[in-house]
């Protein structure tokens, strides 16, 4: 049986296929699993996802005709599945449903420290052997306060660091957690956490109730001079609404790893073609702006956990067990 995997990076391939050695026969692809490609998957029992994938209805309808049974997404999240269909068409899916929470966590902190410091600027300068300072002044964190929306795994990894730093911790979620709570974390208010915020984080997951969390309200709602990071779903934030306060000159900083619209632009070279994504192209250009390319899980540590989990996803799958990963069961 040759498991085929979709939307597979260069530094990622020999993990896979390492993982998979001796277990299963598996073929990686770089092209992204959508309704163009999804035809290559006919004959394919198993495929196995990216992050950006898409498998909505049509996909999967397309999948379950060419004879998949099962989809394995390499990622936590999965936005991007339409389980309904998936159930109805009686496709097993699973997912990696933890993996190191120091990943994101440190590279939201990277973004951070960036755009407060003025890291890309400056280093953009010194490449033009320009070594003024004017420009480049940023604010100690020490003292200032760090709001978490999300106090999850990674949400928490982020408190330790934050707590390390000696900031003042709030913090917003469904249900509070203990770990945060001896760091000295307070529970507040989104309202409250939103206006007393020297550095917002995020790290909820993407579902219809938080889409666009971080709206037109929430946004005004902000300091003027706080600085926001995004390590989490693009969906989160409403862009459009945070380019219009970004013209108005609001926000030290603002660090993104995800865009609400990186479908079919992330993870791909496009540096030759025209972007048409006009909100993306007036977003890159605010100097106090610092884009990523949903970069944040990409360690050798992350990365190898989540391999792992998507072998082990297969092999239970082909010995009929069921684990935490599965989103919809085998039928």
């Amino acid at each position: 049986m040759e498991i085929l995997a979709f939307g597979v990076q260069a530094d990622e391939q020999p993990l896979i296929e390492g993982a998979f050695a001796g277990r299963a026969e598996v073929r990686c692809l770089d092209v992204f699993l959508n309704e163009d490609t999804a035809p290559i998957a006919a004959g394919h029992e198993i495929v196995s996802s990216s992050v950006n994938a898409d498998l909505g209805a049509s996909v999967l309808e397309i999948l379950s005709a060419g004879g998949t049974r099962m989809v394995a997404q390499r990622s936590t999240g999965f936005n991007n599945i339409d389980l309904e269909t998936a159930e109805r068409l009686g496709l097993t899916v699973a997912r990696v449903s933890s993996y190191s929470p120091y990943s994101v966590a440190e590279f939201a902190w990277a973004l951070a420290l960036a755009v407060d410091r003025r890291v890309v600027r400056a280093s953009n300068r010194t490449r033009d052997f320009d070594f003024r300072l004017q420009g480049l002044m940023g604010r100690d964190l020490h003292g200032r306060t760090a709001g978490v929306l999300g106090t999850g795994r990674i949400g928490a990894a982020f408190a330790r660091i934050a707590h390390g730093f000696g900031m003042r911790l709030l913090g917003w979620d469904v249900t509070e957690n203990p770990a945060c709570r001896e760091l000295g974390m307070t529970y507040v208010p989104k309202d409250e956490l939103l206006a007393e915020s020297d550095l917002l984080t995020l790290h909820v997951p993407l579902m219809p109730g938080t889409r666009h969390l971080i709206d037109a309200a929430a946004l005004k709602a902000m300091r003027d001079d706080a600085i926001l990071v995004n390590t989490s779903r693009g969906g989160l934030v409403d862009t459009a609404a945070l380019v219009g306060e970004l013209r108005a000159g609001r926000f030290t900083g603002v660090g993104l790893d995800v865009y609400e619209a990186e479908a079919g632009l992330f993870f791909l070279d496009k540096s030759l073609t025209a972007v048409e994504d006009d909100t993306l192209a007036r977003l890159v250009t605010f100097p106090n702006v610092l884009v990523t390319s949903h970069q944040a899980y990409y360690t050798e540590d992350a990365v190898g956990q989540i391999v792992d989990a998507t072998v082990g996803n297969v092999l239970d799958y082909r010995a009929g067990r069921r684990s935490e990963n599965v989103l919809v069961p085998r039928s």
